[in-house]
Order: structure tokens, then sequence, then C-alpha cells
């Protein structure tokens, strides 16, 4: 398990040091105070703090955060009156979370609510839940009934027919306002497109994907 101790004026100092030699973030990590800094009088008898920073083993971290979300979500729907079960499956590929969970039942659309936006709620809140916790924050994925993969189809779909309209006459597509993993999703599906090229525009909730053709319509 790779770890090192670094000393700075501070103990955030110190363990920005450790991080940038790690190449890795606060996620990744375990973080050990050894010493607190302690200014002195007019900067003057002050001492250095020193921390120990060690990697987390990824396959460690998935195994026991997947176990504590687990429990954290079945309580979660208990107290929401849902009869559901949890199950691990595997993650998005692609992506950045160590592990994903999927809620199974009957009439489970109160869990999505519009454009999955319950559902990305639900996903933060457990994400929040589960690090405080664990004191480290892994990123998860949650899904309700393969909700995410169909929606991931039909937004990979609409990507394409979208890119064709925009090949076709040579003018900007415009889509709907998407939350980022949606914005993503279109991004990714039109990367090897050579005829076309993807921006996100717009603020907040109204943020959304252009697609802009890199030449004129095709004949």
């Amino acid at each position: 398990m790779e770890s090192l101790e670094k000393s700075a004026k501070t103990v955030e100092e110190a363990v920005d040091l450790a991080l940038e030699e790690l190449g890795a973030s606060r996620d990744e990590v375990e973080i050990v105070v050894l010493k607190e800094g302690r200014s002195g009088f007019l900067g003057i008898g002050g001492a250095g703090a020193t921390v120990r920073v060690t990697r987390r083993q990824p396959d460690e971290v998935a195994d026991e955060a997947t176990v504590v979300a687990k429990e954290t979500l079945q309580q979660l729907l208990g107290l929401m009156s849902v009869d559901a079960t949890v199950e691990e499956k595997q993650p998005p590929p692609g992506g950045l979370a160590l592990f994903s969970l999927e809620i199974r039942g009957e009439d489970l659309g109160i869990l999505i609510g519009r454009r999955g936006q319950t559902l990305s709620s639900l996903q933060y809140l457990l994400y929040l839940m589960v690090g405080h916790r664990l004191k480290v924050h892994v990123p998860l994925s949650l899904d309700v009934e393969s909700y995410l993969e169909r929606r991931q189809e039909s937004l990979q779909g609409l990507a394409r027919r979208m890119a064709d309209r925009v090949m076709d006459t040579g003018q900007i597509v415009i889509m709907e306002p998407m939350p980022a993993r949606e914005r993503r999703i279109i991004h990714l599906a039109l990367r090897e497109y050579d005829s076309v090229m993807t921006q996100s525009v717009g603020e907040g909730e109204e943020r959304k994907v252009t697609i802009i053709p890199r030449r004129g319509p095709r004949r």
C-alpha cells in the first residue's frame, strides 16, 4: 500500500503536497495527522505540520462502501415505505463509479422522477451518507429497474438522429436542457463524428447541448 509523510506550514499544505506526489485525490487516500502546525508570535517560534497519506486500495474501498451503501439504501427505502430490493450490478463503463447498485421492485417511478431527477438526488444523498459514515467519499452509481441503461440508449439514438439532421441541413441543433450526466452521453455518442461538434451552453438547470456542423450540408 503506497504511503508517504509530508511536512509543511499547515496540515492542508502538507496534504496537498502528498496528494500531488501520489497523483491521487482526497477520496482515494487515508490521511493521518502526525503533527499539527502551530504559528508562532509574530512569525517566530512556529512549528510545521506533518501528515501521513496512504493510498487506499480501490477494491477494498469499493467492497466496504458497497456493504454500507446497500444497508443505508435499504433503510432509506424502508423509511419511504417503498417495497423494493437492492442488488449489486456492474458500474457503467467509462464512468467514475467504483460500484453500482440497482433498486428492483414494482411501481418505482416515484424513485426516478422527471428526467431522472429524483434518482439523481437519491444517488447524491446516498453518496453523502456513505461518505459521512466511512469518512471517505466513494463514487457510486444508482439505478432503478435499469432506467439509466434505457435512458442512455434513448439519448444515444436521439444524438445520432440530431447529428444526421445537422449534416443534412448544415444548421445548428440545440437540444433540450439536460443534467450533466445526460449531456456527457450526448458528447460521447457524437465524439467520433467528423462532420459535427458538440458544445454545452447555458447555466444551471438550463444548460443544454448544441450540435454544430463542421462543414456545409451534405449532398
